[in-house]
C-alpha cells in the first residue's frame, strides 16, 4: 500500500515536471524536445493510472497518447524501418486482432443471438443507421477535404468496436447482449460497410463495392473463423497464449494508430482541431441517440446502456485498415486514428459514471410494512 502511494506521488510529480518543461521550452521556441516531454508526461500518468482501480481503464489510452505525441513530432521514426514501410504491418495486425476476437467466442456467446433477437436487431439497426448518417452529416457540415470527409463516414460505417464489450461490463450493462451485437455487426460488415460507403461516401472518393467487400472479408471474417477454430481446438490447453492474446491485440491497436498518425501528420496539423471536434460529436451522438432510442422502445436500463455503447463505439482499427487498402492511409485514415483514443476516453468516463449507478431492474425492492 505504501509502495503504491509513493509510486503515485512520484508519477504525478514526474508528469508535472514533464508538462512544465514542455510549456517553458515551447514558450522559448525550443520545439524539437516536445515529443519526448509529452511522451514522458503521458507515460508517467499511465503508470499512475495503472495503480488506481478507478483510473486503470484510462491507462491504455494514455499510453496511446504518449506514442502519438512521438509520432506527431518525429513521424520519420514511425513510417519506415530499414527501408520497410510500417504501413505494411496494419493489415496483418488487424487480422491478429480479429483472430483474438474469434478466439474469445464460444457457443454460449453465439447462442445469445437466439435468446435476445429483438434487442440485438435494434442494436444492429441503430448502429448501422445512426453512425453512418451522423458521419455523413458531419463530413458535409465541416467541409473537410474530400478524402478526410470520406474517413469520417468510413468510421461511421464500420461495425462495433471490441472495446464496447469491456465498457459494457464496467457499466453494469448487458454483457451478453454487447458481445452478440459486436459479433453480428462484425459478421455483417463485409456487406453493410461497403454498401453504406458506396451510398454515403461515393461523392467524396471512389468506392469499389466488391473490392471493399473482399477486403473486409479477409481482414475480418477469415481471421474470426480461424479464431473460432482455435477456441474449440486449442484454447485452454496453452495457458500462456490465452493470456498473451489480449496484450497482443492492445499492442496492435496502438501501433496501427501511431503509424497512421505519423503518415497523416501534415494533414492532421491542418485540420486537427476541427477533425477532433467532429469525431467527438460523432462518438457522443452515437451514445446519446443509441441510449434514448432504446428507452423509447421500452428496453430495460441495462439493455439501453449496452445499445448506447454498441452504437457509439466503432471498430476504428478496421476503418484504418480499409483506409489503407483504399490508398488513403494518410487522409482517409485520419478520422479512424483519432476516433480510437477519443472513443476509449469517452467510453471509460461513461462506464465509470454508469458503474456507480445501479440499473433500476437490479435494485432490491424493499417491502413496505403497512402495520
Amino acid at each position: 500500500m505504501v509502495k503504491t502511494s509513493v509510486l503515485k506521488v512520484v508519477g504525478y510529480v514526474l508528469a508535472a515536471i514533464f508538462l512544465l518543461l514542455y510549456i517553458i521550452l515551447n514558450f522559448w521556441g525550443y520545439v524539437w524536445p516536445g515529443g519526448w516531454l509529452l511522451m514522458g508526461f503521458f507515460f508517467s500518468l499511465a503508470i499512475v493510472f495503472q495503480t488506481d482501480v478507478r483510473l486503470k481503464g484510462f491507462s491504455f489510452t494514455t499510453m496511446i497518447f504518449a506514442a502519438v505525441s512521438m509520432a506527431m513530432y518525429y513521424p520519420h521514426y514511425f513510417t519506415s524501418v530499414g527501408g520497410f514501410k510500417l504501413s505494411g504491418l496494419i493489415i496483418p495486425l488487424l487480422q491478429v486482432i480479429m483472430f483474438g476476437m474469434g478466439s474469445e467466442l464460444s457457443l454460449k456467446e453465439l447462442a445469445t443471438v437466439v435468446k435476445m433477437p429483438k434487442a440485438i436487431l435494434v442494436g444492429i439497426v441503430c448502429h448501422y443507421t445512426i453512425m453512418p448518417l451522423i458521419g455523413f452529416a458531419l463530413a458535409n457540415m465541416f467541409n473537410f477535404p474530400k478524402e478526410i470527409a470520406a474517413g469520417v463516414i468510413l468510421v461511421g460505417c464500420c461495425p462495433s468496436g471490441l472495446a464496447s464489450n469491456v465498457m459494457a461490463y464496467l457499466s453494469r450493462a448487458n454483457l451478453a447482449l454487447s458481445i452478440a451485437v459486436t459479433t453480428v455487426s462484425t459478421l455483417l460488415a463485409p456487406l453493410l460497410t461497403p454498401l453504406l460507403m458506396r451510398v454515403l461516401a461515393g461523392k467524396f472518393v471512389a468506392v469499389h463495392f466488391w473490392d471493399m467487400a473482399w477486403d473486409t472479408t479477409r481482414v475480418v471474417i477469415i481471421p474470426i473463423v480461424a479464431g473460432l477454430l482455435f477456441h474449440f481446438l486449442v484454447r485452454g490447453k496453452v495457458k500462456w497464449l490465452d493470456r498473451l492474446m489480449p496484450v497482443i491485440s492492445m499492442a496492435a491497436i496502438g501501433l496501427i494508430i501511431v503509424v497512421i498518425t505519423a503518415a497523416g501528420r501534415d494533414s492532421l496539423i491542418k485540420v486537427g482541431a476541427l477533425l477532433v471536434l467532429a469525431v467527438f460529436i460523432h462518438n457522443i451522438s452515437g451514445y446519446t441517440l443509441g441510449y434514448w432510442f432504446s428507452r423509447l422502445l421500452g428496453f430495460k436500463e441495462k439493455d439501453c446502456r449496452t445499445i448506447s455503447l454498441e452504437v457509439g463505439m466503432q471498430n476504428s482499427g478496421l476503418a484504418s485498415g480499409l483506409a489503407l487498402l483504399m490508398g488513403g492511409m494518410a487522409t482517409i485514415g485520419l478520422a479512424p486514428a483519432i476516433f480510437g483514443p477519443v472513443m476509449n476516453v469517452s467510453g471509460s468516463l461513461l462506464a465509470t459514471w454508469w458503474h456507480g449507478k445501479i440499473p433500476e431492474e437490479e435494485k432490491e425492492v424493499v417491502p413496505i410494512n403497512l402495520n
